[in-house]
């Protein structure tokens, strides 16, 4: 009796086993915008029957082991969720679905910005702005002495430098219209140069360490 009752338990167990993993399919997908077709990347995929939740590729393909008759639920930032129902009368062990999103377009009420924390502050600094009265004021302002002399001496060239600097660049363009201009990496007279310099000690820094 006691061999017939542990028999009867395995074959119940077994038979149960057997149900349970030919009900398991490899449910696959994408995961797309219901308006322009685009993937969606890293959506996450949960399945609320077996509390499971896989996410996504960056083409918004995903695929796992699923029961038949799931509910399966597909999330994204920015989008709504979606539920989906594997159907329980499939027969073959692979099923496939193309999953939609839809946007979540959130309206946020306008907001203003200002640089002063209360009308107070606003109002003070304000009344302490010092406006110039005319353009010929502004004028005479930026062409102060002391002004051009503070820009002048914060230039690393001046005027007559930076001329002569671009009509040697267009001189140079022009002299190479057409061809590729050479490199001085190439030019032996320049190697020699550098290389006596370096013996006569050119590149040696004033500064001690």
């Amino acid at each position: 009796m006691h061999r017939l009752l542990v028999i009867l338990s395995l074959f119940v167990t077994s038979t149960s086993f057997a149900q349970r993993v030919d009900s398991l399919i490899q449910f696959s997908g994408l995961v797309m915008t219901s308006d322009s077709l685009a993937a969606v990347p890293y959506a996450n995929v949960y399945s609320i029957t077996r509390n499971a939740t896989v996410a996504c590729d960056y083409n918004g393909f995903f695929s796992f082991v699923a029961g038949k008759g799931d509910s399966i639920r597909f999330t994204a930032s920015g989008y709504k969720d979606a539920i989906y129902i594997i159907p329980g009368t499939l027969t073959d062990e692979r099923y496939s679905v193309i999953q939609l999103l839809t946007r979540d377009t959130m309206y946020l009420s306008e907001t203003f910005v200002y640089p002063w924390p209360s009308r107070e502050e606003f109002r003070d600094a304000f009344l302490a702005l010092d406006i110039p009265d005319d353009d010929l004021r502004i004028a005479q302002k930026n062409m102060e002495r002391e002004k051009l002399k503070e820009l002048g001496e914060a230039m690393a060239m001046d005027a007559d430098m930076n001329a002569d600097l671009q009509m040697r660049r267009m001189q140079q363009k022009i002299y190479y219209a057409g061809q590729y201009p050479p490199m001085r990496i190439f030019d032996v007279m320049a190697w020699k140069d550098f290389i006596e310099a370096w013996k006569n000690g050119d590149f040696k820094s004033d500064k001690k360490q």
